[in-house]
């Protein structure tokens, strides 16, 4: 999990379902400037969810970037990621750009930052900003200790990070591939 300051975004994938949140909590500062965010988005014709955390601005500017990759490279979201990375991490402009984003189709699921890196979690559960570790470890107690389908676990870690990170709040987002998108 990487830490940045601002927001919870937590993906969970079971049962061929691949479910993506985040809360509603903008904070500049110590202040909220906004409660009802939405972060987590469709991309490429509905068939990924993009879920951000860090600046809005850059998290737009990276949501056109991938969904161009994912274009040029005909949906494959590996190599639109790896592709979005290298950008990201070599183009001057793009790599002063302060965002985390987790990508997901129905195949696979991606986190992807500005230093290069494009991680595939190893068990279905990942998650980013600041309440990133509040958010990971319920969802990965809820996948293996429950019989939660995804888009609950995805709402239920929300919730506990909302009750313990002062920069989540408890107005989510869910977005859900597979299984007729339930």
């Amino acid at each position: 999990m990487i830490e940045m300051k601002g927001t919870t975004i937590v993906s969970v994938r079971k049962d061929g379902v691949v479910a993506i949140g985040g809360d509603g909590q903008v904070t500049m500062g110590s202040a909220v400037a906004k409660s009802n965010a939405k972060k987590v988005r469709r991309v490429y014709n509905n068939k990924v969810i993009v879920g951000f955390a860090g600046s809005t601005a850059d998290a737009f500017t990276l949501f056109e970037k991938l969904e161009d990759k994912l274009s040029e490279y005909s949906g494959n979201l590996t190599r639109a990621c790896v592709e979005l990375a290298k950008d990201w991490r070599t183009d001057r402009i793009l790599r002063r750009l302060e965002a985390l984003l987790i990508a997901a189709d129905i195949n696979d699921t991606y986190l992807i930052s500005g230093s290069g890196d494009v991680l595939e979690p190893d068990d279905d559960v990942c998650a980013i900003g600041s309440g990133g570790n509040y958010a990971l470890s319920a969802a990965k107690a809820l996948i293996n200790f429950s019989n939660l389908d995804a888009k609950s676990i995805v709402e239920e870690s929300l919730k506990i990070a909302a009750s313990v990170c002062i920069y989540t709040n408890d107005n989510i987002t869910v977005d859900v591939l597979g299984e007729s998108d339930e």
